[in-house]
């Protein structure tokens, strides 16, 4: 089994490939509150190529624009099974490589035939043909001609820099990279032995957490009182409570009617006391004030008319005789008293108490299955530990680690000697790329010295150093271009392809997985086997496991258990029966049982509300009480009355009648501080009290008829449903103590077959091994470096055509162009002084314009 992750981590190394397929569900069930500490490793998932990366992508399009086709999974399988017949089409090979062979067989060409297009021009240059004299011809377009030629070989020259540029980049990424693929390795190594060290601690912790479910559970079996007990008071709750808060609003209401009444009674005694001597005390000031108007000065005007007008007033000194007559609430208050013999209230706190000792009684009737049920459960975590003692992931494992220290060793032992090819290979790169660089340097310094050191006005005879020096320097760059195309052609052919090869079948498909399809061919990889995992792995290869399922479950960070399919060996599914497991502890809490009794009220109690009812104070007169309470005590404001009376004494002549009226309106204002005020109080507590007694009476007999009918609904729900609550809270509750242990049962098997041992490094691995290293750190680096070069190279053949040409305007010439007819000078020429277009005793030829006396 561990030859699998093996595979997996050495197939970068090794050139092999898998591939995947649908891999299985792994949703966890949303309602877990377990977790798995996280591990955290520390390659990183992906990795970018930086801004270089468009470099990348330029050469990616180039080979697609070479090799357009898909990837060739049916040819590739007949090529793999017939090398093992040693037939092999390749018609389909040479269909698929035509791209590539096409442009290999050009740059064959190129090797071939530049060598001797240079030799061939060496030796007409030698031979003073092909523009090896030195001579000069004029040209009416000359001028556009230098122009055209100067400005292509400096497009030209661009080019072939950008080129040049990207040989350097991809030699310098090619050892950058390298160097860096130890760190690398260093760290896949490190993230394999995370995984491997990691693992008996996550099952540990997994074991652990049966410790946490056990606790939880004895957590509830120790609290019944509060989860069972709770729950059955709460199912109670609403239709008792609210009974038992409406008898004791009904106590309430009782007691603070016998106060009404009391305070009533004591007020209606005071009023009709205070009353009396209100009464009293007017009559003898009404006497005092006659006897004062007998004054003989009441018979003399003006003293009469205020005399008369006194005397007049008098019949209003008198009490309200009503107050006298209010009826008594005696009998009202001897009921009331006699419904407060029964503790009403006393009776309610009851009732409020056999409920809330609903937690107690349950956690006293329950304690020996209890302590059943916790015997129970330290029995099974025994079981648990068995099973995972039994898991083949240790092995496997154990197996694997063999494959990854063997892996370590020969990576380490092998990337000096890859570290050292590489230093050779870049040497070989910054040689080519330098190489280069000083052909297109030689152009550059032929254009830069042929443009500015021409001389419109000198003759090609006449040319100065500078611009000759141009001239030289573009064929010296021409000589080098012959010299050295044709060896940079062979080094481009070479790694254009190999390196596209490996991008076309290798990079691509491992990429897009197309590769792996190829490898998961029934009977591909061993003719016997339809399936080559599961043949390898429980010699049932009939059963689906793909290399790519492999693969893609180690990306998804998928444990090795649900990975590999390990319960076709070891099916923790039978050893973790969750029915199997919670039996025992559903048997032991089937066995719980509880009994209850609710008190409620009782028949005293509802004899007391019925008398309540009964007790008349719905009846009571209340408006007769009400009315007296707005009248005054007396017929007329006293205290009005005796300011009227002190300002008709004042208006009196001064003496013995004048005074005897002001005596007595300082008795009258005496009257109603002492007796007027205090009946006003007396007045205000009545209405207080009657307004109490009317709101407790009105409704009263409905009042108590409405909870005498929901007492009896709540003594029948007590009566007919109180068994089926404390079974349906008891299933409940035992429901709630074994989804502890269903859940954790649950968790195992989802954690062992989806997070144990999650075989996430190992895909990493094979990412760094095939796409990171092989094709990110050297096939990338490579194509870019055929590319440039390549670019560079071919653009080395128009290159040297335009310095060829462009070096006869620049180089100074040995002979050039003569004239014997007038009118052949082209105007311009004449205009310019002839302009270099002469030397006749080179050629003995005698040229009569130039030469005639005339002139």
């Amino acid at each position: 089994m561990a030859l699998v992750l093996g595979s997996l981590l050495l197939l970068g190394l090794c050139g092999n490939s898998f591939s995947g397929g649908q891999p299985s569900s792994t949703d966890a069930p949303k309602t877990w509150n377990y977790e798995l500490p996280a591990t955290n490793y520390e390659t990183q998932d992906s990795h970018t190529a930086g801004p270089i990366g468009i470099l990348f992508e330029l050469v990616h399009i180039f080979l697609y624009v070479v090799q357009p086709r898909d990837f060739p999974e049916d040819t590739l399988r007949k090529v793999i099974q017939k090398a093992r017949e040693s037939k092999i089409d390749y018609d389909k090979i040479i269909y698929y490589e035509a791209g590539i062979i096409l442009c290999s067989v050009l740059g064959l060409l190129f090797i071939i035939l530049m060598p001797l297009v240079g030799y061939f021009f060496c030796m007409c240059r030698c031979c003073n043909k092909c523009g090896g004299e030195l001579h000069q011809r004029q040209k009416e377009n000359g001028l556009f001609l230098r122009k055209c030629f100067a400005i292509s070989l400096l497009v030209i020259c661009i080019i072939i820099s950008i080129g040049i540029f990207c040989g350097f980049v991809a030699n310098h990424q090619v050892r950058t990279r390298i160097k860096r693929s130890r760190k690398l390795a260093d760290s896949n190594f490190k993230d394999l032995r995370t995984l491997l060290n990691e693992t008996p601690e996550q099952i540990k912790y997994i074991l652990a957490q049966y410790n946490t479910t056990k606790d939880k559970a004895f957590s509830d079996l120790n609290s019944i009182n509060s989860v069972l007990g709770g729950g059955i008071l709460d199912r109670l709750r609403p239709n008792i409570i609210p009974v038992l808060d409406e008898i004791k609003s009904m106590a309430t209401a009782i007691k603070e009617t016998k106060e009404a009444l009391e305070n009533m009674n004591s007020t209606l005694k005071s009023l009709h006391q205070q009353s009396t001597q209100l009464s009293s005390s007017l009559t003898s000031v009404k006497t005092s004030l006659r006897a004062s108007l007998n004054d003989p000065l009441c018979s003399v005007r003006p003293s009469s008319e205020t005399c008369n007008s006194i005397r007049l007033s008098l019949s209003q000194l008198n009490s309200n005789p009503e107050l006298r007559q209010l009826p008594p609430v005696d009998a009202e208050l001897d009921k009331v008293n006699n419904v407060l013999r029964t503790d009403l209230d006393g009776l309610v706190q009851q009732g409020y108490q056999s409920l809330n000792d609903i937690p107690d009684r349950v956690q006293s009737q329950t304690k020996t299955v209890i302590a059943g049920i916790k015997r129970v459960l330290n029995s099974i975590g025994s079981d648990i530990d068995n099973v995972t003692q039994h898991l083949p992931i240790q092995d496997i494992l154990s197996e694997f680690s063999v494959y990854v220290n063997n892996t370590e060793s020969y990576i380490h032992r092998n990337l000096p000697t890859l570290e050292e090819y590489d230093s050779y290979w870049w040497l070989g790169g910054l040689v080519i790329c330098s190489l280069l660089t000083l052909i297109v340097i030689f152009y550059y310094l032929g254009l830069l010295c042929g443009v500015c050191g021409y001389d419109r006005h000198a003759t090609p005879t006449t040319r100065g150093c500078v611009s000759n020096t141009g001239g030289v320097f573009l064929m010296v760059g021409v000589g080098l271009s012959f010299l050295f195309c044709w060896i940079l052609m062979i080094i481009v052919v070479l790694t254009f392809v190999f390196g596209a090869n490996v991008e076309k079948l290798i990079c691509e498909p491992y990429t897009s997985k197309e590769l792996f399809r190829v490898l998961d061919t029934p009977y591909l990889l061993n003719e016997d086997w339809e399936y080559y995992l599961s043949g390898k792995l429980f010699n049932k290869s009939e059963m689906k496991l793909t290399f790519q399922q492999v693969y893609s479950d180690c990306k998804k960070n998928r444990g090795t258990y649900g990975t590999l399919h390990l319960e076709n060996s070891f099916d923790i599914s039978d050893y973790l029966n969750i029915n199997e497991h919670t039996a025992s502890i559903s048997s032991e809490l089937e066995s719980l049982k509880v009994n209850l009794n609710i008190f409620l009220l009782g028949a005293a109690g509802r004899k007391s509300l019925q008398d309540f009812a009964a007790c008349g104070i719905d009846r009571m007169s209340y408006d007769t009480y009400l009315a007296q309470t707005g009248k005054s005590p007396a017929g007329v404001n006293l205290l009005s009355f005796a300011y009227d009376l002190e300002a008709k004494a004042n208006s009196l002549p001064p003496g013995n009648l004048r005074n005897s009226l002001k005596r007595d309106a300082q008795t009258i204002k005496t009257i109603h501080q002492q007796r007027v005020l205090p009946i006003e109080q007396s007045l205000s507590t009545l209405y207080q009290s009657v307004k109490i007694l009317q709101r407790t009476g009105n409704g009263l007999l409905e009042r108590v008829n409405r909870i005498l009918a929901s007492l009896d609904f709540a003594q029948n729900f007590i009566t007919n449903n109180i068994s089926s609550v404390i079974i349906e809270e008891t299933k409940k509750y035992r429901k709630t103590i074994i989804g502890y242990f269903e859940h954790y049962l649950q968790w195992i098997e989802f954690s062992i077959r989806e997070k144990v041992a999650s075989c996430k490094p190992v895909a990493t691995a094979l990412d760094t091994a095939v796409d990171v290293f092989l094709c990110s750190y050297i096939i990338d680096p490579l194509n870019l470096f055929w590319f440039g070069i390549g670019k560079a190279t071919v653009f080395l053949l128009p290159a040297l055509i335009f310095a060829v040409k462009l070096a006869k305007y620049y180089r100074r010439m040995d002979s050039e162009d003569v004239y014997d007819d007038v009118e052949t000078i082209p105007m311009k020429n004449m205009e310019n002084g002839n302009n270099g277009y002469h030397k006749d005793h080179l050629y003995g030829i005698h040229n009569p314009v130039m030469t005639s006396p005339s002139h």
